[in-house]
């Protein structure tokens, strides 16, 4: 079982901002672009791919006591919950939206979609803006995953990340339809971030806003309550702009204790030379 999931097995242009972090550009450096889509449209996308409403509600398990709730605002609209069905059952992760020249392309925890004893994982679908059985915005299946080597041979904490390209749909990619977030890489130790992910005993997502610390020269630290299972790979992201529904992920759920061993605190490998060589080569 790991910290952060439930208890299952689980180069773009580069420009340097005012602050001298390292932003991952989109083609030609364009802002991303935001549309939306029909809910009806989306639910029978959803059927298509076996994931029925009834499906993604028993994955989750419901609990109704849980009270934990979070707007679908432009804040969370390229956060969605990852899920994938093994023979333990359905079991999620969080995952959003990055920028990137194939406009198809997502950002995780490594420990989400790759597990160093048994490999990659099977039969992986994003849901952005998940909702109480709802998928606002579509269910997009994952075609390949691409971790650092060192996650791989022996599931090194220092990179516990993971891109992914997802499938298109009705012939538009993900970034296409929803935006993204830029990746930020070398943006230092305390941040001002807004972290929102899928905790597993609850149909909506949360979000709590702090300041990232050092845990160690290659791990970030947060402080946030009640952030259990199924938050692995929720986006840390910093300067957000209402304007354009974007901003700079920093980091992940992951990392140290692969997340967190204790709900109040979270960690996230630091993303440096070694997230940005895992970026240039899933969209190389």
């Amino acid at each position: 079982m790991t910290a952060r999931e439930p208890a299952v097995l689980g180069a773009a242009l580069a420009v340097l901002t005012a602050a001298g972090c390292t932003t991952a550009a989109g083609p030609g450096g364009a802002t991303p672009t935001v549309s939306s889509r029909p809910a009806s449209a989306a639910s029978a996308a959803a059927e298509s791919h076996g994931w029925s409403r009834e499906r993604l509600r028993e994955a989750l398990g419901r609990h109704p006591g849980v009270t934990r709730t979070a707007k679908p605002t432009v804040l969370n609209g390229l956060v969605g919950a990852v899920f994938t069905r093994n023979a333990d059952g359905d079991h999620f992760c969080t995952a959003s939206v990055v920028d990137s020249a194939g406009l198809d392309l997502i950002v995780t925890a490594a420990h989400c979609v790759w597990d160093p004893k048994l490999g990659q994982r099977s039969d992986l679908v994003f849901v952005p803006g998940y909702r109480d059985g709802e998928t606002p915005s579509g269910v997009w299946p994952l075609l390949s995953v691409t971790v650092d080597q060192a996650w791989k041979d022996g599931g090194d904490p220092d990179v516990d990340v993971a891109f992914a390209v997802v499938q298109s749909r009705n012939g538009q990619q993900v970034q296409q339809v929803l935006g993204a977030n830029r990746l930020g890489v070398d943006c230092g130790y305390r941040l001002p971030v807004k972290v929102t992910g899928y905790p597993g005993t609850s149909e909506v997502p949360i979000t709590c806003s702090n300041t990232t610390s050092e845990q160690s020269p290659t791990q970030l630290r947060i402080d946030c309550p009640d952030w259990t299972g199924g938050t692995s790979g929720s986006p840390w992201v910093t300067d957000f702009d209402p304007d354009t529904r974007t901003g700079t992920v920093v980091g992940v759920i992951g990392g140290h204790q692969e997340g967190g061993n204790t709900p109040d605190t979270s960690y996230s490998s630091y993303f440096g030379a070694r997230a940005q060589a895992l970026y240039d080569r899933a969209t190389g």
